[in-house]
């Protein structure tokens, strides 16, 4: 090996080593949390973001407030002020919400912390920009050593240092500690530890300050070699969670050797093959997770499938299948005179993402299955259509059907990987395979990258109607979407549908009545891909184009928040839930950022106070005041029977 192979080789670890760093304080407080609250914490990005705003403001007091004569907090009195500020945020966040989720289905935690970290992110995107914000190396670190092979920056040598000292601090203090074992008991059996004069809640609210602390304490020292931004937070959340699924949810080693490790991976990656640096950690999780479900060093205890909150007693099923038909009646008469009031572009939108959230909704709100990988057949589905339309010069409705085929392909292949897997095992297994399909639509030279496809003709329908006539375009999206809406509600209403409710409810129950419950979830998440693909082949030809934006995290969160919104578990609450969500994004877009946050808002305002969504709402309105209706009767029968029956109701003239 030459001297520059070897510099190279030593120059990436050494980046390996410190991007481990970062991996690893933020998969602890990660891991903290889980392990010891059970709630996957989506907004330690954003508290991560944080700590480096923080950070970056006490810095800049002086230039920030110039006539107040503040000093300026340089970074080694900011790194007791920063995790002790943004712990106590925290602390505050628990306990006016993260303490609400704790009873209810762990994938409401999920959904409250995703929309709490779009209402921080969309906050500091408002106030700051998307620019980053730069911030200085302290001068006592400022210059390094030159080991001849390689340049030690101080700095960074210090942040490796600092960082293993902590994370095998906080380490000892869990697993080693008395305070440590209470902790870990209180999770367990909380009525016994409180019995011993324990104050629980408190000891969970701390918990969960130490766990944001730590991802505040990582954001600063992150601060002087990454530039200080609202998407920092973002742009490493999802990354850490695959770490601290690799090495075992709730696992306080798992996460801090994972952590290091996958970080020099991911550099070694870079030396020798750097188009896979961006997925080799995905990849890793995949494997994992098919070898060893509950990560390297964690335990065995994913749980059984469970019902949504809120959906199995607003399932539609109860309303009859006649009352059933009429919606797709009602839907598609509506659709018909939509576009002489509305913008028919702006319908074609809403039906395209309705038809989505009706293919999510078939396996989130029938089956119970939390999936993050949506993105990937709705995505791939769009890429594919504009491809073959665009180069290959087929008619729409073939590239449509040949982008609806890859979806559902995939959507096998995804299936049949990650439909083993519980909770959120099985969603961040989705999430993992559809972060390689994003990373290979980044790589691949036939996606255009950046720029996309661009430009793809939307021909003639069947050969004869042009669809570059929006009245004609319009009435044949109507026309897929009724299709997609009658699919789903056929595989609802049918037996097969009724055993996908069983599982969603109980399934082990319905195991042990004969049913293959994994071939079931199978076929219901392929069905599910494959309708997502119809709704994206379907986007590809009314917008024209094909993005890397599809394809990412945040259109299966979209999907997920059209459901949530709209009533998981109920036909028509995918289609209210796209109304909804769309005409925010639609009207709400000359706002900028404040989508964001009102997304989040929204996030946040379901999972607390309308978790059964507006259709489910309502379907529970309307089945309370059948029942006090119906009470009064059955209360007249039930008298009337006992008068019928009691050995003194004669007549009159002594006959019974």
């Amino acid at each position: 090996m030459n001297a520059d192979f070897i510099g190279a080789i030593a120059g990436q670890l050494l980046i390996g080593l410190v991007n481990g760093s970062f991996y690893a304080l933020m998969s602890l407080g990660v891991a903290v949390i889980f392990g010891m609250l059970r709630i996957a914490n989506f907004v330690h990005g954003a508290q991560f973001m944080l700590g480096a705003f923080l950070g970056w403001f006490l810095l800049g007091l002086p230039t920030l407030f110039p006539g107040l004569g503040l000093p300026s907090v340089g970074y080694w009195p900011a790194l007791v002020i920063v995790p002790l500020a943004i712990g106590a945020v925290g602390v505050l966040t628990e306990k006016l919400f993260i303490s609400r989720a704790y009873k209810l289905d762990p994938s409401y935690g999920v959904l409250l912390t995703l929309g709490l970290s779009l209402v921080i992110e969309g906050i500091f995107h408002v106030g700051f920009g998307s620019s980053g914000k730069p911030y200085d190396v302290p001068l006592e670190l400022a210059n390094g050593w030159d080991l001849g092979f390689l340049y030690l920056p101080f700095y960074r040598a210090w942040v490796l240092a600092a960082s293993m000292l902590i994370c095998f601090g906080t380490w000892y203090l869990i697993e080693r500690t008395r305070l440590g074992a209470y902790l870990r008991a209180a999770t367990e059996n909380p009525v016994v530890v409180e019995s011993f004069g324990i104050n629980v809640p408190r000891m969970l609210t701390l918990t969960y300050g130490l766990g944001v602390g730590l991802a505040g304490l990582a954001g600063l020292m992150a601060a002087p070699i990454y530039q200080v931004s609202p998407q920092m937070g973002q742009n490493i959340i999802i990354v850490v969670f695959a770490i601290v699924v690799i090495g075992g949810m709730g696992s306080i080693f798992g996460a801090i050797f994972s952590g290091f490790a996958l970080g020099l991976i991911e550099a070694l990656t870079k030396v020798f093959y750097p188009q896979a640096s961006s997925t080799v950690i995905f990849v890793i999780m995949a494997i994992v997770l098919v070898v060893r479900p509950q990560g390297l060093f964690g335990v065995f205890s994913e749980s059984t499938h469970t019902a949504v909150p809120g959906t199995a007693s607003t399932d539609s099923s109860r309303l009859g299948t006649h009352r059933e038909w009429l919606y797709l009646l009602f839907l598609g008469g509506f659709g018909i005179v939509a576009p002489h009031f509305v913008y028919p572009t702006f319908l074609m939108e809403i039906l395209c993402f309705a038809l989505f959230a009706c293919a999510y909704n078939l396996i989130f709100g029938y089956v119970g299955l939390v999936a993050f990988g949506h993105a990937a057949f709705f995505g791939a589905a769009i890429y594919v259509a504009a491809q073959t339309a665009k180069f290959w010069g087929i008619s729409p409705e073939l590239a449509i059907l040949l982008g609806t085929l890859a979806s559902t392909m995939l959507g096998l292949v995804v299936g049949a990987i990650a439909i083993r897997r519980r909770g959120l095992y099985f969603a961040m297994i989705t999430l993992a395979l559809a972060q390689l399909v994003y990373f290979y639509g980044v790589q691949a030279s036939w996606t255009k990258g950046e720029d996309g496809l661009q430009d793809v003709p939307r021909g003639k329908l069947f050969g004869l109607f042009s669809l570059h006539q929006d009245a004609v375009l319009y009435y044949f999206v109507l026309a897929v979407f009724l299709t997609g809406f009658a699919v789903v509600h056929r595989a609802v209403r049918s037996p097969f549908g009724k055993v996908l409710r069983a599982i969603r409810d109980n399934e082990q129950r319905a195991v042990s009545l004969g049913y293959d419950t994994d071939r079931l979830k199978l076929i219901a998440f392929t069905i599910s891909a494959g309708l997502s693909g119809l709704a994206g082949g379907t986007m590809a030809i009314v917008f024209q184009v094909a993005t890397l934006n599809n394809l990412f995290f945040t259109t299966s969160a979209e999907v997920l928040l059209i459901v949530l919104i709209g009533g998981a578990g109920t036909i028509l609450g995918p289609v209210v839930g796209a109304v909804i969500v769309v005409s925010m994004g639609h009207y709400l877009a000359s706002t900028g950022s404040w989508v964001l946050i009102i997304q989040g808002v929204t996030f946040v305002l379901c999972v607390l106070t309308l978790r059964k969504g507006v259709v489910g709402t309502w379907l529970d309105f309307f089945e309370r005041r059948r029942y006090r209706r119906s009470r009064p009767a059955a209360r007249a029968t039930t008298v009337g029977v006992t008068r019928l029956s009691a050995p003194d109701a004669v007549s009159p003239d002594g006959s019974n």
